[in-house]
């Protein structure tokens, strides 16, 4: 049978492959945007810089501060990496989301599941990257290929998953590939490319489940992906095959307004495998780039049977600006 034998979490935030001296060129973009989710409600930038003036942002987002954090990631990501080669497991079950990067506004489902053999991983043109918006260039070099490369899927595998899910009255959004673009091949949204690019060291075979996390009106509820890991949990249990697996949560902690305290709640529900705390998270504070810890939840609750604990826990968040704007890094690791 089956069984589940290492579980992590990672960010996979740009910043995660931004120099920190250039994270400011976002913040030009966090000042235009009209609708920067914190704590349920949406705010402008100036009006988070006078809400949270007493926190004293401008030290937490200087330079040094920013450099000291950059180098704790990178070092968290190669801790991560290194782990996953020791584990080499049979097969990796990656929990993800898409920002517009596969599906569009005709073509949202609330989950999704690749069942072929393979993926493809794209890389971006030297004059695509070129004109990419202010700091969007650097970080997309982090999170696509070097070069256009084929990965495995684990099709049997996924078909059994995607089938036990169904049982379960999941409705699965089932693809052979990925959809293709206006001009041929998209491959995987970066929430995947950055494990394949950043901690993957050889090609393991692959289940890739997609939330939409993002956008309305088919987000699914923090209690559903809560009943959704489960049942990818009994589901990794029922494969007869003796398969090690792993299983990652990509994406979050709090971004792109940071929120520490709300992270701390969400940290001790990951900590503990506790369905109650992370099926409880309130869904106005799930938005945006933090509604990336809905992928975090769903890999909680596939691990929740699994007898695993907690190992590493690393807590890093990265302020950009006054604002609070950045992204909280969270990287995690159950033996």
């Amino acid at each position: 049978m089956a069984e589940i034998v290492f579980g992590f979490g990672t960010s996979h935030s740009p910043l995660l492959s931004t120099p920190p001296d250039k994270w400011h060129l976002r913040v030009e973009a966090d000042k235009k945007n009209p609708s920067l989710e914190y704590r349920g409600k949406s705010y402008v930038y100036d009006q988070l810089v006078e809400l949270r003036k007493d926190e004293k942002l401008d030290h937490q987002s200087s330079l040094p501060i920013r450099t000291e954090r950059h180098t704790a990631c990178q070092h968290s990501i190669e801790q991560l990496g290194t782990k996953l080669e020791q584990m080499d497991p049979d097969i990796l079950i990656i929990i993800g989301n898409d920002q517009r990067e596969v599906f569009n506004e005709n073509n949202t489902p609330a989950i999704s599941m690749l069942y072929g053999d393979t993926v493809d991983h794209m890389s971006i043109s030297p004059e695509r990257i070129a004109k990419m918006p202010p700091g969007i260039g650097i970080a997309a070099q982090g999170t696509s290929a070097a070069e256009d490369t084929t990965y495995p899927i684990d099709s049997e595998f996924s078909s059994h998953v995607i089938s036990s899910l169904m049982a379960e009255n999941f409705d699965i959004h089932a693809m052979k590939s990925l959809p293709d673009g206006p001009k041929g091949p998209r491959g995987m949204s970066h929430a995947y490319g950055f494990i394949y690019r950043r901690l993957m060291q050889m090609p393991i075979p692959a289940i890739h489940v997609c939330l939409n996390t993002f956008y309305p009106p088919n987000q699914p509820s923090a209690a559903r992906c809560v009943a959704l890991g489960e049942a990818i949990g009994r589901a990794v249990a029922a494969y007869p095959k003796d398969y090690r697996v792993a299983v990652c949560g990509s994406g979050g902690l709090t971004h792109f307004v940071i929120d520490e305290e709300f992270d701390k709640g969400v940290i001790e529900g990951l900590i503990n495998l506790d369905m109650d705390i992370l099926s409880a998270l309130p869904e106005d504070y799930l938005r945006s780039g933090t509604s990336e810890i809905k992928n975090w939840i769903t890999t909680a609750a596939i691990l929740k049977g699994s007898g695993l604990k907690i190992n590493m826990q690393d807590y890093i968040p990265c302020y950009r600006s006054e604002a609070g704007t950045g992204n909280a890094m969270g990287f995690m690791t159950w033996e």
